[in-house]
């Protein structure tokens, strides 16, 4: 029995969802793909898969040894792209994990200047709100932590923010309440509460709102929130609601600045942020960094870097040096 192949046809099985779509896949006829995987579960004694008519599903040791057949075919993988001459020549994929929100305007954006320069590397892109806890299962797992994150796993930044608190005018007009001046007037009005963020920003808040001070020279404020309209754990999803008005939200600036550019969006209490954030590209532990990781890594970070001058050249404005920008 060809171990080797056997692996390959089983993780492609499980990938693709059947046998007959992971036989199209591998260019092998069904019946070859059924009985290499029959053989697997005979030489290793144990079945892998729950077969029904409807779907497949992996059994308890079935889920353990796809995780260890992934993690050879992936060393196969990286010493084969370490034997390239050169990165024009690498090839193979890079499983990436990130959450919703960094998938869709983080990395989504990328991917065709990506393709462009390496077109034999393939992106396999999972989503998952809580990546964070993921990272050893894949190439590159994108994630968001506060300032104070101290974390022991490999780690590389890529792009600093803030969250900052905004609301629709219309909103506000509907509420008939002055401007916020300070964190307590947000008590009037209606919360749309971020879970995700809560959960890593400030752990063990509850429903609270803990604003800091940009300048640093007031302690953090804590609200009891009473009028929580709205919960999620997606950002998208809550910067939408407070679009259209629903109530008053936290969201990164980055994501929220084409509404305040619009005026769909006005930021409350502009000398008060909700948290300092980093994006990291984190890597499994223990693992040689694959040559191709290294190019996307390398890539991402350039890609950041000439966004991030443009933002500031657009920022300051014809005839101001960069460092007037506000």
């Amino acid at each position: 029995m060809d171990r080797l192949l056997t692996m390959r046809v089983f993780q492609a099985v499980v990938d693709e969802g059947g046998f007959a779509a992971a036989a199209r896949w591998l260019e092998l006829s069904p019946p070859v793909v059924t009985r290499l995987v029959a053989d697997l579960e005979q030489h290793l004694g144990t079945r892998l898969l729950q077969r029904t008519t409807r779907k497949l599903a992996l059994t308890e040791a079935g889920d353990a040894y796809l995780a260890r057949v992934r993690s050879i075919l992936h060393e196969i993988e990286d010493a084969e792209a370490a034997a390239a001459a050169s990165t024009r020549d690498l090839r193979g994929t890079i499983r990436i994990v990130a959450s919703p929100v960094l998938a869709t305007n983080f990395l989504a954006p990328l991917l065709g200047d990506w393709h462009a320069l390496h077109p034999r590397l393939m992106l396999d892109i999972d989503i998952d709100a809580y990546a964070s806890g993921r990272v050893d299962e894949f190439d590159v797992t994108f994630m968001v932590a506060a300032e104070n994150f101290d974390a022991n796993i490999v780690a590389r930044p890529l792009m600093q923010g803030e969250s900052i608190v905004v609301a629709a005018p219309g909103y506000l007009a509907r509420k008939g309440l002055p401007l916020p001046e300070q964190p307590q007037d947000l008590l009037q009005h209606d919360y749309l509460r971020d879970s995700g963020m809560a959960a890593r920003n400030h752990p063990g808040l509850g429903r609270k709102l803990r604003l800091l001070p940009v300048d640093g020279q007031q302690p953090p404020q804590e609200l009891d929130m009473p009028s929580v309209v709205l919960q999620s754990i997606s950002t998208e999803v809550l910067l939408r609601a407070a679009v259209d008005g629903m109530g008053v939200a936290v969201a990164p600036r980055l994501l929220a600045r084409e509404h305040l550019a619009r005026g769909e969006l006005v930021q409350l209490l502009p000398g008060w942020i909700y948290a300092r954030y980093t994006v990291y590209a984190a890597l499994p532990s223990g693992r040689m960094l694959p040559a191709r990781t290294k190019v996307f890594l390398d890539f991402l970070s350039e890609q950041v870097r000439k966004t991030m001058a443009l933002r500031q050249q657009i920022a300051c404005g014809p005839g101001l040096p960069a460092g007037d920008a506000a």
